[in-house]
């Protein structure tokens, strides 16, 4: 299998960019709730809880799973 110049580009930047402390998707999930209700109640969450915000910022499943859970909840507000 060869890769392209752009996907080595793109796992150098994932190395690169990688913690001595990370969440997984699990540990992310079970964070959401209180990191939305953190966000919708006007708390800075990348202070408050800076892992869950790194794990979204890079993990595009966890990020949409945010999202809808952040609009449903705006939505019942």
């Amino acid at each position: 299998m060869k890769l392209s110049s752009e996907t080595i580009q793109k796992i150098m930047r994932s190395v690169r960019s990688t913690q001595d402390q990370e969440l997984d998707c699990g540990h992310c999930y079970d964070e959401l709730d209180r990191f939305i209700e953190m966000k919708l109640s006007g708390i800075n969450v990348a202070e408050a809880m800076p892992l869950v915000q790194e794990h979204l910022d890079r993990c595009p499943a966890c990020r949409e799973e945010y999202e809808v859970l952040l609009e449903a909840l705006k939505a019942l507000t």
